[in-house]
């Protein structure tokens, strides 16, 4: 006859293996904090939906093999990766480098993430990059002081302008600390086995469709739908399975989520760039000898020649407008503000002297930012200022 099982042996087994379990636990937080360090260093999100899927998946898969319960192995491996992102932060909070929190619209494999990730990579202290929904919650978390910078799109040298950015630097709290170029290049994305003649829709953000307006005219019967972000609708063609839906987006968006490219390079000119600024509650400290621009906002006063009056004092002083753009004013019916680029540095004699004279003529005046010039080129994206370093 067998002997009865100790219960209290059997029960110090257990405590060893919650002991093990306890151990590997603490192993893997120590490995995401080099985990962490490295996402600094290469300016990445810390929360990467795509990985967290694929680890989920894999334990899934190592469930089944273990006759385990899924549903439970996953509810637990889900509590896991919050208790690592918490470490990360965690770790990121005691570091003596302070890392930058830069904020931006649209999820990983969005152009303004390619653009920031390429600006503040390698960035001394590393860069912390959070994705919004809205280019206003990325303009808030400045505001709040959630955020050091927000790197917002202003125009795109084929879609034109991006009025909301323009808005939000109206509303005040935010300073234009930089501008960067970026070169984008549209593709067509869908899910494996999809073919351009089986597309019925193609989604993606109204400036990119708009961007990629005559590649679309010639495929008539594909209806367009806008959508919050570029990276965010291949997100969406992923998630809906579905083989007659396309995204546009970058091709970097298509490889973190699966998608083929059915066609490159599908924006109407080749040349085809946008305009990035930076934004920061405090303004830029631009040494004197650095090539730059300096935005004004204004606000006319409401009689014949205004726009004449503001314009003329830089004019005279040899000072190049390179950019005015109006924008209506909220509940004021068929008034405008204007907002000039000029080239020059707001210390420089001349500009200051214009401004001066300006102020004296318009019913406002701000001045928005002095921040070094960049220019536009293959691949361009500024390298961060000193002070962004």
């Amino acid at each position: 006859m067998d002997e009865p099982r100790d219960l209290q042996a059997l029960r110090e087994e257990i405590e060893k293996l919650d002991r093990d379990i306890l151990g590997l636990l603490k192993r893997r937080m120590e490995q995401v904090e080099q985990v962490a360090e490295a996402k600094l260093e290469a300016a990445s999100p810390f929360r990467d939906p795509l990985r967290e899927n694929q680890v989920l998946q894999r334990v899934r898969h190592a469930a089944v093999d273990l006759k385990l319960d899924t549903h439970l192995v996953e509810k637990l491996y889900r509590q896991i990766l919050e208790m690592s992102v918490a470490r990360q932060q965690q770790h990121v909070r005691s570091l003596e480098t302070t890392p930058l929190r830069v904020t931006y619209q649209g999820v990983e494999g969005s152009y303004s993430h390619l653009t920031a990730q390429r600006r503040y990579g390698g960035r001394r202290g590393g860069a912390l990059l959070s994705g919004c929904d809205t280019f206003r919650q990325a303009a808030d978390a400045v505001r709040e002081g959630d955020a050091d910078l927000a790197l917002l799109p202003l125009e795109n040298s084929t879609a034109g302008s991006v009025g909301e950015t323009y808005d939000l630097l109206a509303e005040g709290g935010l300073s234009i600390t930089a501008e960067v170029v970026s070169h984008v290049e549209h593709c067509l994305l869908a899910l494996p086995g999809a073919t351009l003649e089986g597309l019925r829709a193609v989604i993606s953000h109204p400036q990119a469709l708009q961007q990629c307006d005559a590649f679309l005219r010639r495929l008539p019967d594909l209806k367009r739908r806008a959508e919050f972000d570029t990276a965010g609708s291949a997100r969406k063609v992923r998630e809906s399975g579905d083989r007659t839906l396309a995204a546009i987006a970058s091709e970097e968006a298509g490889r973190m989520f699966g998608l083929e490219a059915l066609a490159r390079g599908i924006q109407t000119e080749a040349g085809n760039f946008t305009r990035f600024v930076e934004v920061a509650r405090e303004p830029a400290t631009v040494p004197n000898d650095v090539p730059c621009k300096t935005s004004i906002l204004l606000v006319l006063s409401h009689k014949p020649g205004a726009l004449s009056d503001v314009l003329t004092p830089f004019g005279r002083r040899g000072v190049n407008l390179t950019r005015i753009e109006s924008r209506p004013i909220p509940r004021t019916p068929w008034q405008y503000r204007f907002y000039v680029d000029l080239d020059g540095h707001i210390a420089s004699a001349e500009v200051s002297a214009a401004i001066e004279e300006v102020r004296s003529a318009a019913a406002e005046l701000r001045v928005l930012g002095t921040y070094a010039r960049a220019e536009a080129g293959p691949g361009a994206a500024a390298a961060p200022t000193e002070e962004a370093r």
